[in-house]
């Protein structure tokens, strides 16, 4: 029995910290193209948002997952012109798009709260990797967009790695001044990363709307934006640490729960819902100390606005 419990549970922090490694995939995009991103928490509740409320109007989850892609997308495109295009500062246009995203979600969304989704991703068992033990139930006993960050997170470390396009993004948020003298386009891509990047932390959000609590509540989002952002550094900017990370943080969201189902000690509820923010405090503390992240290797040239006439 206690065996099911826990396996239950790891399973759980897979579902737990998939939102999170939407977001924090996507800010490891925009953090290694040079550009400190504070506005994940806005574009994950725009992308909750408008997933709702597409899926809600059309039946259709992959319709509502996609636009809102496209919602957070646009909404990442704003942030990339005003921080690449305009230089204005990254830290405070970064946290004037997490106040705008929130405000705007919670209008967009308010005849909607409460609202369960009538239709909502399905759990697709994988035929003959279900079957291992253990892992099996932890892993592949899922729905879709959990088994998409199984292929997404390999494909970015080998772009980052091990092709020509990787590289070019690591030299723009290193030195873009000397990749720029190299003839890349250093604003192009950070346009394309940025967007890109605010796109998946949209897709985390939708993830929250249509499959983990199918339904529209406003700041439902409850601070992943800001612990995708920890987790970033948490991961020195990897994305397999990053999954890893997630399910930790997924884990630690879970189980204390599950600690009050396998034993007979109470422990208040408030308290439970305070251990993720908790372990991001700590990373943060520990990870944003100027020694470490020399150490960890943060990319040179992050939150710099880049301007060709300084080279």
């Amino acid at each position: 029995m206690e065996n099911s419990i826990w396996i239950a549970t790891l399973a759980a922090a897979v579902t737990a910290g998939t939102p999170i490694l939407y977001a924090a995939l996507g800010e490891i995009l925009a953090e290694r193209a040079g550009v400190l991103n504070l506005g994940v928490e806005g574009m994950m509740l725009v992308g909750a948002v408008t997933g709702f409320i597409v899926a809600f109007l059309t039946k259709n989850p992959w319709f509502g997952f996609f636009m809102a892609l496209l919602a957070s997308g646009a909404v990442a495109s704003v942030f990339a012109f005003l921080t690449i295009s305009l230089r204005a500062n990254q830290v405070v246009t970064g946290l004037a798009l997490t106040i705008f995203g929130t405000g705007l979600s919670g209008f967009l969304g308010k005849a909607y709260i409460g609202i369960p989704l009538p239709v909502t991703f399905k759990t697709f068992v994988i035929p003959g990797l279900s079957q291992i033990p253990i892992l099996g139930t932890i892993f592949f006993k899922h729905d879709p967009l959990i088994y998409l960050t199984y292929i997404l997170t390999p494909f970015l470390w080998y772009y980052f790695y091990h092709t020509r396009p990787g590289l070019n993004l690591r030299a723009i948020g290193e030195n873009p001044a000397a990749a720029d003298a190299m003839g890349v386009n250093v604003f192009a891509l950070r346009y394309f990363y940025v967007i890109l990047g605010g796109m998946l932390a949209g897709a985390g959000g939708a993830y929250l709307s249509l499959v983990y609590a199918p339904t529209w509540l406003e700041n439902m989002t409850a601070g992943r934006g800001w612990i995708a952002v920890a987790l970033v550094i948490f991961a020195v900017w990897d994305p397999f640490k990053a999954l890893l990370g997630s399910y930790l943080f997924g884990g630690v969201d879970t189980l204390a729960y599950s600690l009050q189902a396998a034993t007979a000690v109470t422990i208040p509820s408030f308290f439970l819902k305070m251990l993720p923010y908790i372990l991001t405090i700590i990373v943060l503390i520990i990870s944003t100390r100027r020694t470490v992240i020399q150490r960890i290797g943060a990319p040179g040239a992050l939150g710099i606005p880049y301007n060709r006439e300084e080279r």
